[in-house]
């Protein structure tokens, strides 16, 4: 759930910059963004970056109060972990997925198709409770669940595509899970378990290991294993918590590299759980949505395919739940996480109050249509995405800086265009009301004759800034 030893790792390694050039004591620095109206660089997608992530806390669907909230923000896929609270094995030989239906049928109301990460272990099929003993006594009964899983969902019409096998299987009860595999025994694992998924729906895209770690040795040993027995290995995925975006792009860097050494290989890269650190959390309320907005260009740069944000809503997990399938230490660390220590993750907090990063990704699904070339210059910190809309017939352009000093930006046009105005929002992430009108601030309309020519602006430390160009 939480890649602690990463994070720790990165703490210890002082990995985690948060900011762009200063441009010198005393003045601010400047920089000049250049929006190409005619230059489309291809499908903008931006739902494979902006989608999200939810589970592993609760056998509740933690957000069913929030789904036209999360709908409006156009996520493509919503991970949900399968646990053991779930008890989708009762006894032998019955099967019982209504626990299960209604964090599935949560996703299918916001709009989203499920990532189902295989994540739970049966007592019928693990008798004793130890993270380290990782395969199902009996890998006949265990195939025979699965399938009888993915074929549930296939009958229902769930249009469920994607299945991960593990959850942060190198950290074991650390990453909140019942297991801590090592290469050898994750490759048995992932043989056998995608086998028992394609076998009940061949259309099905199978992969893992979602690491803590994306540098732990499962993964090249799943790529050779992979590789030498022509497996079907649809994606590979990892999480990162870092504050700097620069380290999420290495991580997926890192991940395109051992995929090279293995070219007959063709995986997508799913980057499913990611956040700014949760140990040691910036406390500026501008951060954290500045800070994945330039995440997602990171990611757009780097080519990573798939992206889900932890999580939607912060939640307290009940360790009543957690006991019967994880160690004293495993359920006390997790009631101790997520019971005592301050809380950042989600989109919704545990009162179930919008946070500012939620209209991040607002911003974000807005970027509908074509991708625009955008150029920047000087400022580091200063990034930005723009799209073209035909069908909406609107242009958008979605400009920040992250970094902790103000920069000035000249906003300018290249290619000739037909527009009449150009409306603007500025991100409020210290205004202390939740309406979305507060949130994303509306400043007056301009005409695009007067636009076109340029467009001079301060961009505070961590400003989000949004043009609609109509």
């Amino acid at each position: 759930m939480v890649a602690w030893m990463l994070v720790s790792a990165l703490l210890a390694a002082g990995a985690l910059a948060q900011g762009g050039d200063s441009g010198g004591a005393g003045r601010p620095a400047e920089t000049t963004i250049t929006v190409s109206l005619g230059e489309r660089v291809g499908p903008m997608n931006i739902a494979h970056i902006g989608s999200l992530g939810q589970g592993g806390l609760s056998s509740e669907p933690m957000w069913d109060s929030r789904a036209a909230e999360i709908r409006a923000l156009h996520p493509r896929l919503i991970r949900l972990f399968v646990q053991e609270y779930f008890d989708l094995l009762p006894r032998a030989g019955h099967y019982d997925f209504g626990r299960l239906d209604r964090s599935v049928d949560t996703i299918l109301k916001a709009g989203a198709k499920p990532l189902m990460c295989i994540c739970f272990k049966p007592r019928l099929l693990y008798p004793v409770v130890n993270q380290d003993i990782v395969e199902p006594r009996d890998y006949g009964e265990w195939e025979r669940l699965i399938g009888a899983l993915v074929a549930h969902y296939r009958r229902r019409g769930a249009g469920i595509q994607y299945w991960e096998v593990a959850n942060e299987p190198d950290i074991g009860e650390d990453g909140g899970c019942p297991y801590r595999f090592k290469p050898d025994s994750y490759a048995r694992y992932y043989e056998r378990t995608a086998a028992a998924i394609l076998r009940a729906d061949p259309e099905a895209k199978v992969g893992g290991p979602a690491l803590a770690n994306v540098r732990s040795p499962i993964l090249p040993a799943l790529l050779d294993a992979c590789a030498a027995k022509k497996l079907p290995l649809h994606f590979v995925s990892w999480h990162t918590y870092t504050s700097s975006p620069v380290h999420v792009r290495s991580t997926i860097d890192y991940a395109k590299g051992l995929l090279r050494t293995h070219p007959e290989l063709h995986p997508e890269t799913v980057l499913d759980e990611w956040n700014m650190d949760l140990m040691n959390p910036s406390q500026d309320p501008r951060f954290q949505p500045c800070y994945l907005l330039e995440t997602a260009w990171q990611m757009k740069d780097a080519g990573l395919d798939w992206s889900c944000y932890y999580q939607i809503r912060d939640w307290h997990v009940d360790e009543a739940e957690f006991a019967p399938f994880m160690s004293p230490h495993g359920t006390a660390f997790m009631a101790r996480w997520w019971n005592r220590m301050p809380q950042y993750d989600g989109l919704f907090d545990y009162q179930n109050t919008v946070r500012p990063a939620y209209f991040a990704f607002k911003l974000l699904s807005r970027l509908t249509g074509d991708r625009l070339r955008v150029t920047t210059s000087d400022a580091s910190g200063v990034h930005a995405f723009a799209s073209r809309d035909d069908r909406q017939q609107v242009t958008s352009v979605l400009v920040w800086n992250f970094s902790s000093e103000p920069v000035k930006a000249h906003l300018q046009f290249t290619g000739r265009a037909k527009y009449a105005l150009v409306r603007h929002q500025t991100l409020g992430a210290l205004t202390g009301s939740s309406d979305e009108n507060a949130r994303l601030k509306a400043g007056p309309a301009i005409r695009w004759s007067e636009a076109a020519k340029g467009m001079d602006v301060v961009l505070e430390p961590y400003a989000v800034q949004f043009w609609s160009i109509e």
